[in-house]
Formats: C-alpha cells, sequence, structure tokens
C-alpha cells in the first residue's frame, strides 16, 4: 500500500493482524464495521484460515461448547447441530471471510518472526518469512494485533514413553494425522482421557475391532444433546438473528450457571456429575475407578460427550476404559504397570498440546527484547509497557469466542478515542510497581502447567486482574471506559519530543464533575 498516517510516518498498513483463526477474523470483522477508514492486513502462516479447526484432521473432530455460545455474536449458527464439526466451523469462518470482504485482506504462508516497535516513529516493523521465498519482507504498522492461539502448532505433546521402538503398529498424534488411516478392524488404544480421548473414541469405534481408552486418572465427562429442542422451535418461529439472540443468551446463562455452581458446591456437582455417568453405562460398570476424578468439577474443562455417545460405544462393547500407568511399550502394544498387556494395532497418544506463547514471535521495543513472562496482562488483552499491542485469549470455563468478540469491540472504542484526540500510541503502564502478580489461568490441566511459565502474568490490582468471567468482561470492555490512569497516550510530532498524556480514571473524572 505504502500509505502514509496522519504523522506522516511510511507504514503499509494501520492494523497487523497475526493469524487467521477465529481471534484474527473476529478482529478483521470489528475493524471493517467500526472502523471502515482503517486499513488492514491478516498475516497467516498457514494456507487456510481457522487455526485449530482446519489444522486437526482426526475423526470426530468438533467443538465442545455449544455453537450458539462459540460462534460468532454477529454472525448466526443456523445449523441444527449444537456441537459444530470442524468442516462444519470451517465453512461457517469461509463464510464469515467472504461475506464480510475479509478474505481479500489476508496473507497466506506468512510467518511472523520478530516485530519491533518505535517510539519516535510510533511504528511496528514486522519481520515475515513468506512460503517458498528465501529472506525476510518487512512490513509497518501502527497497531500489531496477535490472534495466534496458545499452543504449538508444529508439535502436540507426547510424554517419553519406554520401548517405542519395539511397536511394531502405528502410533499417531491427533495433532498430525495420517490422511486415508486404515483403521478398519483394528484394535486401537488411545491414550488419554480428555476432549481428543472422548471425541476419538465413539468416532472410530463403529470401524474398529475394539478400542480401548489408557488413561492414568479419571476426567469429569458430561452428556449433552446434540441438538437443542429449544433451538429448533424458536428458528421455527422468529427470525435467525432473533432466534440466534435468544438461544446464545441461554446457552450463556446456562454455561456459567454450571461452572458457578461447580465452584461453589463443588461436592454436589461431582455427587450429580457421576451420578449421571452412572445411569448411562451397564450396571456393572466400574463408574468408581473410571469416571470419578479426585479432583473438583472445573479445576478442569468439563468433557462433552453429544448424545451420549461414548457412553454407547462402551455399552455396545465395542469401547472399553483401562485406568492404570504405562510401564513400557511392547512388540504387541503396552504393558502397564499392573502386569495387564494393552494388545494394540494402532495406538493414539491423545496427550495434550504444547502450549506456546504468541508463537514465539519476538517482540522489541525501543532496542529492548521483550521477555513475555515479565509482562503483566492489562484489561485481558493488551501488555504492560509495549505500545500499540493487543491480542486475544478465549475463556477457559465457556465458549472462547464470547471474550475475543469483546476485546476487537473495546480495541475499536480506543482507536476512536486516539483519534479524537490526536493521539499517536497507548502504553499500558504499571504505576504500583510492588503489585503481586498471578498466572492468567487457574485451570490444572497438565499441558498448562507445563507450559505457564511462557506467558505473562496477570495482576491483583484495578485493569490489571483477569477473571475467566463473560458478565464481568461484558461490563469492562463493552460498557466500561477506555480512559484509565494506567494507560498512557502520546503525541507524535516530527522532530519533537513525544508528549506523554496520562488519562484521570473514570472515578477521577466523576470526581472533577
Amino acid at each position: 500500500m505504502n500509505k502514509k498516517n496522519a504523522l506522516n510516518q511510511p507504514l503499509d498498513t494501520e492494523v497487523l493482524i497475526i493469524g487467521a483463526g477465529i481471534a484474527g477474523i473476529s478482529a478483521a470483522y470489528h475493524l471493517k464495521k467500526y472502523r471502515p477508514n482503517s486499513t488492514f492486513t491478516i498475516l497467516e502462516g498457514r494456507d487456510d484460515i481457522g487455526g485449530t479447526w482446519s489444522l486437526f484432521r482426526y475423526p470426530g473432530i468438533r467443538s465442545d461448547s455449544d455453537m450458539q455460545s462459540f460462534a460468532f455474536g454477529f454472525k448466526p449458527w443456523t445449523e441444527k447441530r449444537t456441537f459444530g464439526s470442524a468442516q462444519m466451523i470451517c465453512d461457517y469462518l469461509h463464510e464469515t471471510i467472504t461475506e464480510n470482504g475479509i478474505d481479500q485482506h489476508i496473507q497466506f504462508g506468512s510467518y511472523v518472526t520478530s516485530a519491533e516497535f518505535s517510539s519516535s516513529e510510533g511504528l511496528w516493523t514486522v519481520k515475515v518469512k513468506q512460503k517458498d521465498q528465501k529472506g525476510l519482507t518487512t512490513l509497518r504498522s501502527r497497531f500489531l494485533l496477535m490472534g495466534t492461539g496458545y499452543y504449538d502448532y508444529n508439535n502436540g505433546y507426547t510424554p517419553e514413553f519406554k520401548g517405542t521402538e519395539e511397536f511394531q503398529g502405528q502410533i499417531i498424534h491427533p495433532q498430525h494425522w495420517p490422511e486415508n488411516l486404515n483403521y478398519s478392524g483394528k484394535k486401537v488404544v488411545v491414550i488419554g482421557s480428555g476432549a481428543t480421548a472422548v471425541t476419538l473414541i465413539p468416532a472410530m469405534a463403529k470401524d474398529v475391532g475394539h478400542i480401548t481408552m489408557l488413561q492414568r486418572s479419571p476426567s469429569y465427562v458430561i452428556a449433552m444433546p446434540s441438538v437443542d429442542p429449544i433451538a429448533v422451535a424458536l428458528n421455527k418461529v422468529l427470525s435467525p438473528q432473533r432466534a440466534y439472540e435468544i438461544i446464545r443468551k441461554k446457552n450463556i446463562t446456562l454455561s456459567r450457571g454450571m461452572f458457578n455452581l461447580s465452584r461453589r458446591f463443588p461436592d454436589v456437582m461431582r455427587r450429580l456429575l457421576i451420578a449421571d455417568v452412572r445411569r448411562r453405562l451397564p450396571k456393572d460398570f466400574d463408574v468408581a475407578t473410571h469416571f470419578s476424578p479426585k479432583y473438583n468439577p472445573w479445576d478442569e474443562r468439563l468433557c462433552v460427550v453429544p448424545d451420549g455417545d461414548m457412553f454407547k460405544a462402551i455399552s455396545s462393547g465395542k469401547a472399553s476404559v483401562v485406568t492404570d500407568h504405562i510401564e513400557r511399550f511392547t512388540k504387541e502394544g503396552i504393558l502397564l504397570k499392573s502386569g495387564k498387556v494393552l494388545e494394540a494395532d494402532i495406538i493414539i497418544t491423545a496427550t495434550g498440546l504444547n502450549m506456546l506463547a504468541f508463537s514465539k514471535i519476538q517482540l522489541t521495543v525501543d532496542g529492548k527484547k521483550i521477555n513475555y513472562p515479565d509482562t503483566t496482562i492489562y484489561k485481558s488483552m493488551m501488555l504492560s509497557d509495549i505500545p500499540n499491542f493487543a491480542f486475544a485469549f478465549g475463556y477457559t470455563n465457556i465458549a472462547w469466542t464470547l471474550k475475543v468478540d469483546l476485546v476487537w469491540q473495546h480495541f475499536c472504542r480506543l482507536l476512536d478515542y486516539m483519534d479524537e484526540n490526536k493521539y499517536g500510541t497507548f502504553t499500558p503502564i504499571i504505576l504500583n510497581k510492588d503489585m503481586k502478580r498471578v498466572p492468567f489461568v487457574d485451570l490444572s490441566p497438565g499441558y498448562v502447567q507445563r507450559g505457564l511459565a511462557q506467558f505473562p502474568m496477570a495482576g491483583t490490582e484495578g485493569n490489571w486482574t483477569l477473571q475467566h468471567d463473560y458478565k464481568f468482561d461484558l461490563e469492562r470492555l463493552n460498557k466500561g471506559s477506555v480512559v484509565d490512569k494506567a494507560l498512557q497516550f502520546t503525541t507524535i510530532l516530527p522532530k519533537k519530543k513525544l508528549t506523554v498524556v496520562t488519562e484521570p480514571s473514570t472515578e477521577e473524572l466523576k470526581i472533577k464533575a
């Protein structure tokens, strides 16, 4: 583009968005709707949009949040299925970018390696490795937005198991599912008990000889209907948008209610969840061993099984559950600590993800390299001491996308405010240097605990707090002021010093009035 911004500095685009998954697409939509005069470009390292949903190819892959909550607030989910398959979600995302003219803003095969901000120019200089090209391309923008997710797209997590080289069958991680894998009539063992495992078991059960879920310890599993009868009824009598708004509100309320009840009355919720599992399985099934976790509900995400499909697979005899520890792999399968051998033709290691902070993109501000763990998250979407930067991580206890939409709505309002006041940069600044910092998530899965150390921290005061609470964020991001004393603005004038402006907080403005 080679346009110039209002500050007479050269730039390629006003806003540079990294990642064409749900977060990046949401950012682009909100910029087009609320900032029609802003230029933006999306850089996507892969050759397709959709992030997780176009990357993973294992059988049965689907959402584990209801799609009326997980879909964008601005585009109704019109399919009858509550838990969308990966293909359905990708189709929905492709519709979104086409309907809103976002597709023409995406550059595929563009891997961002680093980004450096210059305070004297008020610009980001971003280094990009283009697919099939030597060297790096440079792009300049005023604002840098991260929609890169939170895990390593190149490598899934597999623990070191003894004897893997002895096993004569195939070992597969779901993140690297081979095309046209033939598992018809085979003996399959799935290692893991999380969302991926409970999706794979029923999806493969009808074709395999037998499939076994091998877990060290059980997870909470909850059956939900795959089609919401209330949603079907409302869609018959109301417009798609109106029906969607009502269903979405209902589902958000129910999801938040279940989470809050689990936190306040964990023993009650534990008994209810386990009782529901018990009534769906044969009377002689050992629920106490295989489906009674030692932790409280929502210390980890609940695993959803649409229409109780996994319980049906177990009841049919095509699937089974073994709770034990692995001693080693053998030629025939897996030797367990108990001495039992699980024979297998295929072993699937549904053992989790490797978390990765901002795709390892190295940020630098005025020559100083940023170490993400040293930064603190501001308003759930910015980082301390990093100018003109924002990101979107979704919720861990409710649909991911709800948070993403709120973040970009707030970001657009922030840019409007800057335009009105002729500001060039914003930077979150911690005023209380003694403020305690805490991890930004409090869930206990292994992949979270392994990866937390590389991520920014949350604060414990004011807008530095981070709560995985949709109602809280609705007030702060959707309705709350963009003005805050912890957010400093500058006006950048050519050949002059920066003028630093610290805006008063909303409370201070009320006192003055």
